[in-house]
């Protein structure tokens, strides 16, 4: 029996071409759109609903002044240790040139430079 042969109760996964696994219609996907979209809306308004509940302390306020901070280093710190001196270098340059001009995009097309020249000469 080939695959064309069988129904889709019939298929195992190994059987199945791309084909056979993506949905006819797109509502499927446009509802699990919707829903992901609104299950991230209520986090954050939920987030800032709740908090309205919340004294801000001076203690609590400095935790939250800090936390942008270490979100960033929970992001780029394994990025560093998987691609080595290069990736650091380039995040530092990123880092030094958002400080000094405060533009994101030139920050990043900065590191993107340094990460591709130092490649493009074999370190």
């Amino acid at each position: 029996m080939t695959p064309h042969d069988m129904t889709p109760h019939d298929m195992t996964p190994h059987d199945m071409t791309p084909h056979d696994m993506t949905p006819q219609d797109g509502f499927g996907v446009a509802a699990a759109i919707l829903v992901m979209a609104v299950a991230t809306y209520a986090m954050r308004a939920g987030g800032f609903w709740l908090m309205a509940f919340v004294p801000l302390t001076p203690r609590l306020r400095r935790m939250i002044e800090a936390l942008p901070g270490s979100v960033v280093v929970a992001a780029v710190l394994p990025f560093i240790v998987r691609e080595g001196p290069i990736a650091a270098l380039a995040i530092a340059v990123a880092g030094a040139v958002v400080l000094a001009t405060r533009k994101d995009l030139l920050a990043v097309l900065a590191g993107m430079a340094v990460a591709a020249a130092a490649r493009a000469v074999g370190w």
